[in-house]
């Protein structure tokens, strides 16, 4: 890859992530937290507060993109995520106790939130939804 120095205008991509060390390989839209062998590892905990990100895609702007055997976190901006359950538009997504997955709630929890919906969908079980990461 070849370093920019200027001012971008667009991007081709929709998020801004960081590189960090896991636990073990995650593949896109896996909901991560800090915690594990490493600095982050998969989510498990119902709206766990130390709720890092999802894995990203394709991340628009990379920072720490020098670190080896890192995983892409996306920190603001909209990725696919893994969602169960039942979610609206803009409904607020926080961690479930699916390992890697985020589940809607109405509730807000301060700290706990990875996002909003930027899609509805009625299926029940684990799918992927665009996310609005970062979004309050």
């Amino acid at each position: 890859a070849t370093t920019f120095n200027g001012t971008a205008t667009m991007a081709q991509y929709a998020d801004l992530a960081e590189m960090y060390t896991a636990d073990k390989e995650y593949e896109p839209g896996t909901v991560v937290m800090f915690g594990g062998e490493a600095e982050v590892t998969a989510s498990d905990k119902y709206a766990t507060t130390r709720v890092a990100g999802v894995i990203s895609t394709a991340p628009a702007y990379l920072m720490n993109a020098g670190l080896e055997n890192g995983v892409a976190v996306a920190l603001k901006g909209r990725v696919p995520c893994k969602v169960i359950g039942t979610v609206q538009k803009g409904d607020m997504l926080v961690a479930s106790t699916q390992i890697g997955v985020a589940v809607a709630t109405n509730e807000y929890i301060g700290g706990a939130i990875i996002g909003k919906a930027v899609e509805s969908s009625y299926d029940k079980g684990i799918k992927m939804i665009e996310v609005a990461v970062g979004v309050n």
